[in-house]
């Protein structure tokens, strides 16, 4: 049964389900099947050689589902970082067709503001992820409409705090003005945690 939330009515999907970018999983077959069962899908930008194959593997999607995904582009500070430029201005010009909904924004390259306002101008919803909350208000100030809270048994890239779900997600209730998706998991109740998923994202809406 299809659930009603801000995140559902925002991007047009069935349930309040993310699949996070992830790097050497999030191709288009996984992001389309996500989408085809009711949630939404990311495809990781940087897990792409080049602002090309990441072009080629969105229309991919595209033919895979004529359902809503999204692409995760992860800004890191590197000595020889990518071309972040080239690689929003192909999701920019694949936002074109509307199949192409959500931007997830992660890391703190100090470039984040200008691809914030671009992707917000083509009319994205952007979602930032973090793993703290005085990330999550930073991002909030330039203008994300969602943030994906990742605490520190979320895996993946947890942050330096390593502060867990059950004390990061209160915070940012209290904390933010804006919507949250909790994410990650619990390693001890998967009911307990969908649960209090559920009840948090109805609360929201």
């Amino acid at each position: 049964m299809p659930i009603s939330t801000k995140l559902t009515r925002a991007l047009g999907i069935s349930h309040p389900i993310i699949q996070g970018g992830m790097h050497y999983v999030g191709y288009a077959p996984l992001a389309a099947a996500v989408g085809n069962a009711g949630g939404i899908g990311c495809i990781t930008a940087l897990t792409q050689k080049s602002p090309e194959d990441l072009q080629k593997e969105i229309r991919k999607c595209k033919e895979l589902s004529k359902k809503p995904f999204g692409v995760n582009l992860t800004l890191l500070p590197m000595l020889a970082p990518p071309n972040y430029s080239e690689y929003a201005r192909v999701v920019e010009e694949e936002m074109a067709s509307g199949q192409l909904r959500m931007i997830e924004t992660a890391g703190h390259f100090k470039g984040l503001e200008p691809f914030v306002k671009q992707f917000k101008a083509a009319g994205a919803f952007v979602i930032h992820k973090c793993t703290q909350v005085r990330h999550a208000k930073a991002a909030e100030r330039l203008g994300v409409d969602m943030i994906s809270m990742d605490g520190f048994d979320c895996a993946g890239h947890p942050g330096e705090a390593d502060v867990g779900n059950w004390v990061l997600f209160p915070k940012a209730a209290r904390e933010l003005s804006i919507p949250f998706v909790a994410s990650g998991g619990y390693d001890r109740s998967t009911k307990e945690f969908i649960f209090y998923k559920v009840v948090h994202l109805l609360s929201t809406s």
